[in-house]
């Protein structure tokens, strides 16, 4: 298919009008050829996930964070800030970023959340990016820290009392600082996200909201497959790949 095509399919999933005021997503390299056959999906585009896609002979990487944020003043591999777009140009390979309005897409990241951990009735907050709703049934922050821990493949920290009884969960993959006041603010017992500042969790701890910290790539990752399998059937003779190289560049022990 072609690039405007594909462009086109990911306006439909995840419109760009729901980006967050200082995101930068969107065709952010553009290939050196029109036809897009193999696209390579990732949280970030690394150095490494760029050289991955240029030994699979990728047509286009597809990431969750842009590459760009700020203002570019020079190319350079021995940059961390412009080594993969250096890989990508040389091979004339595109990028494509979904931030936070994959975030905040129906069935972008938060929805898939809620979807994993039963969270029902779930509604926007926090600038529409988050999700909000409410468990079958209510059961102990211990419980369901277990749950996370578990279904995301993670180890996690927490803040609340462990036999607290919760039952309205807000959920915000990734960064969730800005998210506790507006959390509390719906009547949430917990908010479930990826990492805040330890001012955040004071705040948290302060309004009687718990907490659950599950790693900024946990809580977002879990987003590409369904995002894939969306394409895969909006976009018809595309063959698309998870990069295997991508992941946290935290290690668990």
């Amino acid at each position: 298919m072609k690039i405007h095509e594909f462009t086109a399919a990911m306006e439909r999933i995840a419109p760009k009008e729901l980006a967050l005021e200082f995101d930068n997503p969107g065709l952010l390299i553009e290939p050196d050829h029109t036809e897009i056959n193999r696209v390579l999906v990732a949280l970030d585009c690394t150095k490494t996930v760029a050289e991955e896609a240029a030994a699979w002979g990728a047509d286009l990487v597809l990431t969750h964070h842009p590459l760009f944020f700020h203002p570019v003043k020079r190319l350079a591999y021995s940059d961390p800030a412009t080594a993969a777009a250096c890989v990508l140009v040389r091979n004339g390979i595109g990028l494509f970023a979904a931030h936070t309005n994959l975030d905040a897409a129906h069935g972008g990241v938060n929805d898939t959340l809620c979807t994993l951990f039963g969270i029902r009735e779930a509604i926007p907050f926090d600038e529409g990016v988050g999700r909000v709703g409410t468990l079958k049934e209510p059961e102990t922050l211990e419980s369901f820290s277990k749950r996370v821990e578990m279904a995301l493949h993670t180890s996690i920290a927490v803040s609340g009392a462990p036999d607290r009884m919760i039952s309205r969960v807000a959920v915000m993959g990734g960064s969730g600082g800005s998210s506790v006041v507006h959390a509390s603010a719906q009547g949430a017992d917990v908010l479930l996200t990826g990492e805040l500042k330890h001012s955040d969790a004071l705040d948290a701890q302060t309004i009687g909201l718990s907490l659950i910290i599950a790693g900024h790539y946990e809580t977002e990752v879990v987003a590409l497959e369904p995002l894939m399998k969306r394409l895969q059937n909006d976009c018809l003779g595309v063959q698309y790949q998870l990069s295997r190289t991508d992941g946290s560049p935290f290690v668990r022990l």
